[in-house]
């Protein structure tokens, strides 16, 4: 932006007097701030959608852990199946569950400590 103002102040433009350039130019400006609201429509609704994400994973990750941890389940005894699969996979990984739902908590904390209005940098 300070380029821009750099530039406008070193060459100094002529403007028209001409109404029709100023209605044009502000058709166009009214035309920049929809387009304006319309991204941070966007940011939010994608705000939004991140915090249910990583708050939905964080409670996922809470329940199946404490699943892995207080439910008392000999891998060996259990019969064949998808259930009994999904609980031998908890079993055997329920470690690195904890450092997923840590992770998650991380995250959903950084996102919300962030303000709505922060521009996202690249």
């Amino acid at each position: 932006m300070k380029e821009i103002e750099d530039f406008l102040r070193e060459n100094k433009p002529r403007v028209k007097n001409d109404p029709a350039f100023i209605l044009e130019a502000q058709r166009r400006m009214e035309s920049v701030e929809g387009i304006k609201s319309e991204v941070d429509r966007q940011h939010r609704r994608g705000r939004v959608a991140l915090v249910v994400a990583l708050a939905a994973g964080l409670a996922v990750g809470v329940l199946v852990t404490a699943l892995a941890f207080l439910y008392p389940v000999d891998p060996e005894s259990m019969a064949d199946g998808f259930w009994d699969s999904a609980r031998l996979f908890v079993q055997t990984w329920k470690m690195y569950l904890m450092v997923l739902v840590a992770v998650l908590a991380v995250a959903l904390g950084l996102v919300l400590s962030r303000p709505s209005g922060a521009a996202i940098r690249s």
